[in-house]
């Protein structure tokens, strides 16, 4: 089983899953166990931890396409079959090219539960009809919307260098399920997507985007520390036998810190992953946080200054890739050191696991295996998708 602890406060309580522990059940428990500051979650909650019930990772299969993309980003499990998607399958979208230039990735690969892999997308040019501002470089942005429909962001760093940016503003990518495109999404709030998530609606499906830029910093050959980004709420209409359309954007969240990065391209809120009470948490990396915005699936105007914040510091170190898991908890994954964090609803940090030893720069995109099976993640360090199945 990964590295598993929960962390005692400095209160001298222990809080899992919001209950308070008497000090002296604490020190006696602490005793026994043989741990100094640090015990197992499972011995203190009425239920386990998601983390707790996960073995170690094993890897499924590498990402790398034959064009040699690198990087893998997002990641999305496929509900239905249909065109090139098969039900059960992952797509993997990759941010880097085979030179490893940061925004230049162009490839999205399908990965089947026994490691076959092929590339359901090569986006190496897009239609005239449908042009992407800067061009193509995809990013942990991934979606399947119901019908086998696509959704792919899009930050391009241009072919020269990963830094300046040039016309960075990007765009959302929509693909049929046969991997080919049926159209590009842009308007003002779409401004360097870098996550995003969705939720099923009357008409079709509501896209949560974060982007790590905005408008002002768009218009820079670099972002600037200190420029402010925000989420989006995109509202998209689903109709048999089309394509889907952008009938509302709103922008639900703002006064998120953005700022150029030399190992990321640009660093700002990143992870997005709604609860099922309609809060959506936010993994704003600059500030090692996780913000949240309530009320996201109704909400008609920006929740301003970067929102509440449930949960920083403590065993987060730079939150990237969020989801929820089968319990309700968010799971954040650590930039800067191969660790996913476990956090309650209410903000408490109540487990951590090493998926990659001494993994920096390893982790991005997350999501939950068909069935509340395992925690399926992207390993930049070896380009390839791993998974911690549950035990």
């Amino acid at each position: 089983m990964a590295n598993l602890s929960v962390r005692q406060l400095s209160s001298g309580v222990i809080r899992v899953k919001g209950n308070r522990i008497a000090v002296a059940v604490v020190v006696l428990a602490v005793s026994a166990l043989g741990v100094a500051g640090f015990v197992n979650h499972s011995a203190f909650a009425a239920t386990p931890s998601f983390l707790s019930s996960l073995n170690a990772p094993s890897p499924i299969a590498s990402t790398v396409p034959p064009n040699g993309d690198v990087n893998p980003y997002g990641i999305a499990v496929v509900t239905q079959s249909i065109g090139k998607l098969t039900k059960g399958d992952i797509l993997v979208s990759n941010f880097n090219d085979k030179a490893n230039v940061q925004g230049t990735g162009t490839t999205i690969v399908e990965v089947s539960p026994a490691g076959h892999v092929s590339t359901f997308a090569a986006l190496t040019s897009l239609p005239p009809s449908d042009r992407c501002p800067g061009g193509v470089g995809l990013t942990t942005a991934l979606d399947i919307l119901p019908g086998g429909w696509v959704v792919v962001g899009s930050l391009p760093a241009g072919r020269a260098s990963a830094l300046p940016l040039v016309n960075p503003a990007g765009c959302l990518i929509v693909l049929h399920p046969s991997g080919v495109v049926a159209a590009t999404w842009t308007n003002a709030n779409i401004n360097g997507p870098w996550d995003m998530t969705d939720v099923a609606t009357s008409t079709g499906v509501d896209l949560f985007v974060a982007n790590v830029l905005t408008r002002a910093s768009a218009e820079r050959a670099t972002p600037k520390s200190g420029d402010q980004s925000t989420i989006v709420r995109i509202a998209v209409s689903l109709r048999a036998g089309a394509t889907p359309k952008i009938t509302k954007s709103v922008v639900i969240g703002s006064g998120f810190l953005s700022k150029a990065n030399a190992a990321a391209l640009v660093q700002g809120a990143t992870g997005v992953a709604l609860g099922a009470d309609g809060t959506l948490y936010v993994a704003e990396t600059v500030q090692n946080r996780i913000a949240e915005i309530p009320n996201a699936t109704t909400r008609s105007r920006a929740f301003a200054d970067g929102a509440t914040t449930p949960s920083s510091g403590g065993w987060l170190n730079g939150p990237l890739g969020l989801t929820i898991a089968p319990n309700g908890d968010v799971i954040a994954m650590n930039a800067n050191d191969g660790n996913a964090v476990e956090i309650s609803p209410s903000g408490g940090q109540v487990a951590k696991s090493t998926l990659v030893p001494k993994g920096a720069g390893d982790l991005f995109g997350a999501v939950i295996a068909s069935g509340g099976h395992g925690l399926l993640f992207v390993n930049d360090g070896t380009n390839a998708l791993d998974i911690a199945k549950a035990m």
